[in-house]
């Protein structure tokens, strides 16, 4: 009796499991057919550069502090040792807090991401979501999220379905 039991309820699920439907898209190629996203990210990419310039520069005066310290070293006082060395260290914790500021955790290039980004992924799980109520998914996988998906049949592919679905053409 045990054994029908055990292989009645294997045989259900299996009919389960596979009634269920799945689909996949590619978030890397829906992002890369949205120019918002784009633009976005381009808008990113230059204010990283400004600010690590500006890094850079406060290490450079840093570096420049550091070296007229060692050529004049055997010339000051122990005084003044001491104060160009206080000064060195406080130049390299402005140069810290300055990075921790702009690529920080909760830093402003995390914040600006936010801003811009946020915003447009939602809309992209929105449209999933959507999708995935009309076309009765029980999954939809994400293929450029490095998922390991050894095979991918085209059909099951939703990706030009949510630009579609965003207001975008291939």
């Amino acid at each position: 009796m045990k054994k029908i039991t055990l292989l009645s309820l294997a045989v259900l699920f299996s009919i389960i499991s596979f009634a269920q439907k799945f689909a996949y898209v590619d978030t890397e190629y829906i992002l890369k057919n949205i120019p918002a996203y784009q633009a976005a990210q381009d808008q990113l990419d230059n204010q990283s550069v400004e600010w690590q310039k500006e890094i850079e520069a406060v290490y450079a005066q840093i570096d420049k502090m550091y070296k007229d310290y060692q050529a004049e070293k055997v010339l000051l006082t122990e005084d003044m040792r001491t104060k160009r060395e206080n000064a060195i260290v406080e130049k390299e914790k402005e140069a810290k807090n300055i990075q921790k500021q702009y690529f920080g955790s909760e830093g402003d290039l995390y914040k600006k991401r936010q801003e811009l980004i946020k915003p447009i992924q939602d809309d992209i799980f929105n449209a999933i979501k959507e999708i995935s109520a009309e076309g009765g998914f029980a999954v939809i996988f994400d293929s450029s999220a490095n998922m390991n998906m050894l095979y991918t049949d085209p059909k099951f592919d939703k990706s030009d379905e949510v630009l579609t679905k965003l207001g975008y053409k291939k």
